[in-house]
């Protein structure tokens, strides 16, 4: 069972337990957060927005963080121009605590449990 979240503009593959680094959300340390989901897999696959809206994606924010530091350098030959920076990612660590899936399976269940019934009755 995963699923695909958006985050940010981004999109991540997550599983229950998994940690995964997005870009800096307005979250305390230790907050719970949602996740919207656009893709879940469990047996089957659910991709449309009526489905998706009963998928729970929850995620606990683990801390704080900035990634490596970039270094950035233009150079233009012979003409004297150079230019340097630098950029850190300010980013957030997210443990995922739960995946709820929709009712789909749900219902192919009730289903199959009612056809050995029917049967059943038809033998009598």
């Amino acid at each position: 069972m995963y699923a695909v979240v958006e985050s940010g503009g981004k999109q991540y593959k997550v599983e229950e337990g998994a940690s995964l680094l997005v870009d800096r959300l307005d979250a305390k340390e230790g907050d719970k957060v949602a996740l919207r989901p656009v893709l879940f897999r469990d047996g089957e696959v659910i991709v449309g927005a009526k489905d998706l809206a009963k998928v729970k994606v929850e995620a606990k924010v683990a801390g704080h963080l900035r990634g490596p530091k970039i270094k950035v350098f233009k150079y233009k030959a012979k003409k004297g121009y150079r230019r340097r920076a630098g950029h850190r990612s300010e980013l957030t660590r997210l443990e995922v605590i739960s995946l709820k899936g929709g009712s789909k399976g749900g219902a192919a269940k009730k289903d199959a449990e009612k056809a050995p019934a029917k049967a059943e009755k038809e033998e009598d």
